[in-house]
């Protein structure tokens, strides 16, 4: 049996409500390290294209819709920004939970992203909660659905209006060379959740499947490629005119997706007279709600089997 007092705890980046708290936001982001003014800047700017980043209230929602299907109290807390990962954590504690399912919302392990969130929440945690950290979930079949369904009908409708069938572009977030070349198992991770996907879309094919990393750093050495405008110059080389971009190393609206891929990549594709269509992100979706759910229920069942 569950203990009421059992709880899950979405973790997240976080994001500013406004440019304007960009200068602070970044500080959290890079542990305290100076970001250079023109770096602010451009972040400042691309923020303000796209009004402001709705990255936490959709994840606020997801946990709520999360809690409606599990019938758990599911709490939200964020690394970067508030509600922060702390608050999380008194909240936690100020509601007796005994038991907390820790998941991160980026489905493929990596030192860079999900240990650091780990890290964060362990600091805060006190020693009497028993918590139990999903440390990956990037072949869910659920996770996998849920992507694929956002991908059939865009691809279909991009391929009749190219009038044949457009190759594919899966993206997840760049790391650092260095991160992989130690273990990091990411890569292989983000490849297999796109080839995953990639075999729920009937038609398809294999040749018209590509995969790049994307929102690459400018710091700490090089990060890992090829890049998405890489893959966009080869594809028109191909004599392409259109691309479908498929993020699925992320699961709701953000500034990688708002700015990087709606505003960037596809100005880009444009300069080599190609269209891209993006598919459309997770955020509440059903199926990924689902995924969730039963993700959470079936870490619990087998947590609850060896405590019994």
């Amino acid at each position: 049996m569950m203990s009421n007092k059992t709880a899950v705890l979405l973790l997240a980046h976080g994001s500013p409500d406004s440019p304007a708290e960009i200068p602070e936001f970044l500080k959290y982001v890079t542990g305290g390290r100076p970001v250079p003014d023109a770096a602010v800047e451009e972040i400042r700017h691309r923020y303000s294209l796209i009004g402001k980043s709705p990255l936490t209230e959709i994840t606020l929602s997801q946990g709520e819709a999360m809690q409606r299907e599990l019938g758990l109290p599911v709490y939200v807390g964020m690394r970067n920004w508030k509600p922060f990962i702390s608050e999380a954590v008194r909240q936690i504690i100020d509601g007796g939970v005994e038991q907390v399912l820790a998941i991160c919302l980026a489905p493929q392990n990596s030192s860079t992203s999900v240990g650091l969130y780990k890290r964060a929440l362990f600091a805060e945690m006190k020693p009497e909660i028993s918590v139990r950290f999903i440390e990956e979930w990037h072949d869910h079949p659920l996770l996998i659905r849920a992507f694929a369904e956002k991908l059939e009908p865009a691809w279909r409708k991009a391929s009749a209006e190219s009038g044949s069938p457009v190759p594919v572009i899966f993206t997840a977030h760049s790391v650092p060379t260095r991160t992989i070349q130690a273990g990091d198992p990411y890569e292989q991770q983000t490849k297999e959740t796109a080839r995953l996907v990639g075999e729920k879309v009937t038609g398809l094919a294999p040749e018209l499947q590509h995969f790049a990393f994307q929102s690459q750093g400018m710091s700490g050495g090089p990060w890992l490629g090829p890049t998405v405008e890489r893959v966009i110059l080869d594809l028109a080389k191909q004599g392409h005119k259109g691309v479908v971009v498929t993020p699925i190393g992320f699961v709701c609206d953000h500034i990688e997706v708002l700015y990087d891929i709606d505003i960037g990549f596809t100005q880009f594709a444009s300069e080599q007279t190609m269209k891209l269509w993006r598919t459309e992100s997770l955020n509440t979706s059903p199926t990924f709600i689902s995924a969730l759910a039963q993700l959470a229920s079936e870490k619990l069942s087998v947590a609850s089997g060896r405590n019994a």
